[in-house]
């Protein structure tokens, strides 16, 4: 019988903590899922072994005595001595170390032991785990018939993500997009208002399918807005420029101002100066926590100075200038 190096294949080491272990199983189940890798028999028997030494190492009853039979099976090896002449029958389940196996009768077998168990391969588990973590005529370790197939940890579904572009306008009000997965399948996915660049969007259970049982993954859209040609966006602000000519900036008076739900009167106090902003509560975008609460739009006002002045303008000015050295 072929000896599992359940560490190796995780590839952790052997004083792994069982977070590291965790992690690792985690990240080989994602890359060999048969979501993953449709009809590749290798990622198949792969992600069998993967979760076969999960079982084992985050279970610490069957860990301990796994890693009792590691520091036997080296110590035979390095003694030089045939693996095959290994004696195998005091691990088998309801045996101890050392002992005889159930009544403490010791059981020798050379032969196959997938005849031994009716059969090799039965629910994914190898025939080593099989021996060590069943157990005859009755059950083991698991608390599973020996022979009969062991119920393999159930896994979620892996999560899959996409990126999805909106433009402002959509951020405001709310929108849907339609995706279409890699096996044809449709999902339509609510985005909410006041979504950001970088906002994620979750479709719980729209991921791959679970394994062994378990719940499928979930889907996340990563948000990108377009660029907008009037407004940028400041968190929940929005900020424009507005243009006022001289005489607005200097008498005062009123300019509309472009929002997102149209224009609006935005009143110029007198002496305003070039680059003063002005805010404009409540019209800005919604916070995606409380879509009910918006925020302000800045809105930064540049003073058009007048170009191409006639004789008449030029004169008006210079006696303008006149009087303000005079004062």
């Amino acid at each position: 019988m072929e000896y599992k190096d359940y560490y190796k294949i995780l590839g952790v080491d052997r004083n792994a903590t069982e977070k590291e272990i965790k992690r690792a199983y985690r990240k080989l189940a994602r890359k060999f899922h048969p979501d993953v890798n449709p009809d590749d028999k290798a990622a198949e028997e792969k992600f069998k072994e993967i979760n076969e030494a999960h079982e084992v190492l985050s279970d610490p009853e069957k860990r301990s005595k796994y890693d009792q039979l590691g520091a036997n099976w080296q110590q035979w090896q390095h003694t030089g001595r045939d693996p095959n002449n290994f004696d195998w029958s005091q691990w088998f389940a309801g045996g101890t170390p050392g002992g005889g196996g159930p009544g403490g009768v010791r059981v020798e077998w050379s032969g196959d032991l997938g005849d031994l168990f009716g059969g090799g391969g039965a629910g994914g588990f190898s025939d080593f785990f099989r021996a060590v973590f069943g157990g005859i005529g009755g059950t083991g370790s698991t608390g599973r018939p020996f022979g009969g197939a062991p119920r393999q940890r159930a896994m979620q579904g892996q999560d899959l993500g996409a990126q999805v572009e909106i433009t402002l306008e959509e951020a405001l009000h709310g929108t849907t997009r339609t995706l279409e997965r890699d096996d044809g399948k449709k999902i339509r996915v609510k985005i909410p208002s006041g979504a950001r660049t970088g906002s994620k969007v979750r479709a719980a259970g729209k991921g791959n399918s679970g394994f062994g049982g378990g719940s499928p993954g979930d889907l996340f859209l990563n948000i990108q807005i377009k660029p907008h040609p009037v407004f940028k966006r400041d968190g929940d602000n929005l900020r424009c420029d507005v243009t006022v000519d001289l005489y607005t900036a200097v008498l005062g008076g009123e300019v509309q101002v472009p929002t997102m739900n149209g224009n609006v009167s935005l009143k110029i106090p007198p002496g305003a100066d070039s680059g003063k902003t002005f805010r404009l509560r409540g019209k800005g975008m919604p916070n995606p926590h409380k879509p009910k609460q918006r925020g302000d739009l800045l809105t930064t006002v540049h003073v058009k100075v007048p170009q191409k002045l006639s004789a008449r303008e030029r004169e008006l000015f210079e006696e303008l200038a006149s009087l303000r050295k005079k004062d």
